[in-house]
């Protein structure tokens, strides 16, 4: 085949995916489901039948592309947030994002080597991968909602700022597994790309304030260029000082969100816009990642299974609720927090990273995080308002300009 026709091909199968993707949105509304769910299913039933489709896809370079779309993601959340929003729940975000992730991580690992056998190493690192909760899923499905109180800020603020947590635990069991590293070494290290982050995300988001003030009318077009020129600078410099590129461009994003009147509604909408396109293109890209037969070897399916249920009802509430005890809040609102921990992208793209980093077991870790994620936004992201109005948390549909 020409040269100009294999590219021709990939252009047309990647259209294809796309169009599917599109029409996804459709499914997933009469289905009654998140559309990240119809996403995952729809490119994982493609690439496992399809071998265009499957020889077109590289882990590594899903592993990059996915993390721009989390930029992007996380940078839409952190305006969406805002500092007001966040101020009013800044303790139980830091409290859930950095130590609820930690607590969540030990339970998931003592649980993966005592219930289902896995090597100590290896559990916990799947553990890593497994304790984050999704900026991706969280603000996709909460998008539409209105959540009276503090507990959509709370669950939107916490998936932002446990990724940089997950991320750091989830290297350091790989080093650990891998080459004999030291666990000081992994705490340590988020130490530094936490306060490394944070600091750059403040001024990242101070400078993007002025980069975006409107002081040339004729050029405000420009200003969602701009900002995601920006934005991408701000992950890169976090990333390059050995800080956590995610809190940076969503602490900058928060720092930005109550500026509007600043920077003009445009920048929100390019980059609800941009998010939204994030979304799609991290599932799709994960999904065609994944060999549905993988997911019957040595059980992963079974243990995927096993594990959903326990970290929804067992293990997330048990790290959380003592750390929401002392925050302001009714019982059904700590409650619905402790549960509503949505898996997603950011899960699946640590479990990829487990597999490029050389983990012993990785394909089954993988698989097994693939099923954790499908169950958890299928059945948890797809009974969130049933599930809420039941406990007594009032939500109801965003009004929409």
């Amino acid at each position: 085949m020409h040269e100009v026709q294999s590219f021709g091909l990939a252009v047309l199968v990647w259209g294809l995916v796309g169009i599917a993707a599109l029409l996804g949105h459709r499914l997933a509304r009469r289905l009654r489901v998140p559309a990240p769910f119809v996403f995952l299913v729809v490119a994982a039933v493609l690439a496992s039948e399809i071998k265009g489709v499957r020889d077109a896809v590289d882990l590594k370079a899903v592993v990059n592309v996915v993390t721009i779309a989390l930029i992007v993601i996380l940078f839409d959340g952190g305006l969406h947030l805002g500092r007001r929003r966040f101020r009013a729940a800044a303790a139980p975000v830091v409290l859930l994002g950095v130590l609820g992730t930690f607590a969540t991580t030990a339970l998931i690992g003592v649980t993966a080597h005592a219930v289902f056998g896995i090597d100590w190493k290896v559990a916990f690192v799947l553990a890593a991968a497994l304790a984050p909760t999704d900026p991706a899923v969280v603000f996709s499905v909460l998008a539409d909602k209105e959540i009276a109180g503090r507990t959509s800020a709370i669950l939107e603020g916490e998936s932002g700022f446990n990724d940089p947590a997950g991320i750091a635990l989830l290297l350091g069991f790989v080093e650990v597994a891998t080459h004999h590293g030291s666990l000081v070494n992994v705490f340590t290290t988020f130490a530094i790309e936490m306060a490394v982050g944070t600091a750059i995300g403040v001024v990242g988001g101070i400078a993007l304030g002025w980069l975006l003030s409107n002081r040339e009318p004729l050029m405000s077009s420009q200003q969602p260029m701009r900002a995601l020129v920006g934005v991408l600078a701000i992950y890169g410099l976090a990333t390059v000082a050995h800080g956590s590129g995610f809190i940076a461009v969503l602490i900058a994003g928060i720092v930005l969100g109550d500026e509007q009147e600043r920077h003009g509604p445009s920048v929100q909408r390019f980059h609800a816009t941009l998010a939204n396109m994030g979304e799609v293109v991290a599932f799709i890209l994960l999904g065609l990642s994944v060999r549905l037969h993988t997911l019957l070897d040595n059980h992963a399916w079974a243990i995927g299974l096993g594990l959903a249920v326990l970290i929804a009802f067992v293990l997330r509430p048990l790290a959380c609720l003592p750390l929401l005890a002392p925050i302001r809040l009714r019982r059904n609102e700590r409650l619905f927090i402790a549960w509503a921990g949505l898996k997603g992208a950011v899960p699946i793209l640590l479990g990829a990273l487990a597999v490029t980093g050389g983990t012993p077991d990785a394909a089954r870790v993988y698989a097994i995080v693939f099923v954790v994620v499908l169950l958890s936004v299928g059945v948890q992201g797809s009974t969130l308002s049933i599930v809420a109005r039941k406990m007594g948390i009032e939500m109801r549909d965003a009004q929409t300009e």
